[in-house]
């Protein structure tokens, strides 16, 4: 008797089942999915399909899904698996021992792409990644950090619109003309750190990734979109090119993950999560991380759960993720590692120790001995206890496994309705356009013409106050206190004659 992947009555996807001395199926609790999960295993193992397959049951589910494609062969989710030739042998054979109906089909797919080639635009503005993210994005030192701060909060106070990287250069060039002015409210202003941030955008320019910034923005709306059959859209970020700027693509994950936290409302545990978001090569996310930040994402990672979004590192080695982030995840696919060295194999006794024991199989030996397509997994029970550690047989995909056609692709994207939305950048008035008209207007200007600063400081000429640009959301306060704790932050909200923080992850900072 074969089974479908999705159990609507008992609330489970099937992930696989029949591996060796494992006979019963292996299934993932939906209400539980939001307790995070881990996929984990060295290259060639399987990771990728096991990917693969989560997202199908997820959309199928219902559950929207987000995934980064960091080796360009997940477009395959967005066609139908073949039924010929010595995969499709291998599947059934597979689909046959773990009593599943293998049954080919497409999912909804949208894609998207940074730099617009691959997929849909993905945009977001310096307002709102903040001066802290964008600072660790650029590399920046702790004194060029807060000279990014006062940048910002500075054109915070006089409604200036920061909406790309012409509109910060811009603001910075003011600085750096007015240094004497603003060091006087703010602290000291080193035009040698005006000029170092300059040149790390020009760095970050050069790389492509001015392309991030600009408008429209992404709506998170747009990622958390079902299909007229309802099954949740698998949004697939093309990461090939990204991943050769690893900095920029850790940012911008985490960035997102940031929005979500802050955007979404709080939902308890609902019998499926909102979102399931996929952190590939999540190694990048920590690698040379302060620990304020680490600890903000164990925050995270803690937190958002009561958002409904359900967040799966995948890396090579549960060792890549720091253990107050890994205790985190409770449903968990390990597929093999390998032990050459002794610190291989003092990382395969680390991996195994993470694993409810199981008297049937040395889970260590498991971990060395799983091929191709099987894995030792745990996933959480009713009551939210980890699963023993079983021997799985992953199930097979019903999607096309590898890449597709630029032409499929093509397809996808038209069809996906995101075009019209996203695929034209706008240029708004906003502070380039403001400070180039003022000067202009001053003609050099005079001591009559000086702005004056909030303190009775003079600079040079200001535009008048602009317009709120910043999206709907809750206003909060800042201090001192809280500046560095907000490091996950999208800080800035303009709005005339206040300066405010909208810090995603700022109320972090208050709950403890």
């Amino acid at each position: 008797m074969t089974r479908a992947i999705l159990d609507a009555d008992a609330g489970t996807v099937t992930v696989g089942g029949a591996g060796a001395g494992h006979a019963t199926p292996e299934t993932l609790l939906l209400r539980l999915a939001n307790r995070h999960g881990l996929i984990a295993g060295a290259t060639g193992t399987g990771k990728t399909v096991t990917l693969q397959t989560l997202a199908e049951s997820l959309s199928e589910a219902g559950v929207p899904v987000f995934l980064a494609d960091a080796k360009g062969d997940l477009g395959g989710i967005s066609q139908p698996g073949s039924d010929q030739g010595k995969m499709h042998d291998a599947f059934q054979a597979r689909a046959d021992q773990i009593g599943l109906d293998l049954t080919y089909r497409a999912f909804p797919v949208t894609f998207w792409d940074i730099w617009g080639q691959q997929g849909h635009p993905v945009r977001t503005t310096p307002a709102e990644m903040g001066p802290l993210l964008l600072s660790r994005l650029l590399g920046l030192t702790d004194v060029q950090e807060g000279v990014m701060t006062i940048a910002f909060r500075v054109a915070d106070q006089q409604g200036l619109p920061l909406l790309d990287l012409k509109d910060l250069r811009a603001m910075l060039v003011w600085m750096g003309q007015n240094a004497a002015a603003l060091s006087q409210e703010f602290g000291n202003v080193a035009p040698a750190s005006v000029g170092a941030i300059q040149r790390a955008l020009l760095v970050l320019e050069t790389e492509g990734g001015d392309r991030l910034f600009g408008e429209p923005a992404l709506a998170l709306s747009d990622l958390m979109r079902r299909d007229a059959d309802g099954r949740g859209m698998i949004n697939i970020l093309s990461a090939a090119r990204l991943m050769t700027a690893p900095r920029l693509y850790a940012t911008f994950l985490l960035w997102l993950l940031s929005e979500l936290f802050e955007q979404l409302p709080e939902v308890g545990d609902p019998d499926r999560p909102h979102l399931a978001f996929f952190f590939d090569e999540a190694h990048l996310l920590f690698d040379g991380a302060p620990k304020a930040l680490v600890d903000k994402v164990e925050q995270v990672a803690r937190l958002i759960r009561s958002k409904g979004v359900s967040i799966w590192f995948v890396t090579q080695n549960p060792a890549d993720i720091p253990d107050a982030v890994l205790g985190q995840l409770g449903n968990r696919v390990q597929h093999a590692l390998r032990a050459f060295t002794a610190k291989d194999q003092k990382a395969l006794r680390d991996a195994a120790q993470n694993y409810r024991a199981n008297p049937d199989f040395d889970i260590a030996e498991a971990i060395q001995q799983v091929g191709t397509g099987e894995a030792v997994t745990s996933f959480l029970q009713p009551k939210g206890v980890p699963g023993i550690a079983q021997r799985t047989l992953i199930r097979p995909p019903f999607s096309h496994v590898g890449p597709i056609t630029d032409d499929q692709r093509a397809a996808v994207m038209a069809a996906s309705g995101m075009a019209a939305r996203y695929d034209t950048a706008l240029d708004r008035d906003s502070a380039h356009e403001m400070l180039a008209r003022r000067t202009e207007q001053a003609g050099g200007g005079s001591d009559a013409d000086l702005f004056q600063m909030p303190g009775g400081s003079r600079g040079k000429p200001w535009p008048p106050a602009a317009k709120p640009v910043s999206k709907p959301g809750p206003a909060r306060s800042d201090s001192i206190a809280q500046t560095f704790g907000k490091s996950l932050a999208r800080q800035l909200g303009t709005r005339t004659g206040q300066a405010l923080v909208r810090g995603v992850l700022g109320s972090l900072v208050r709950r403890r």
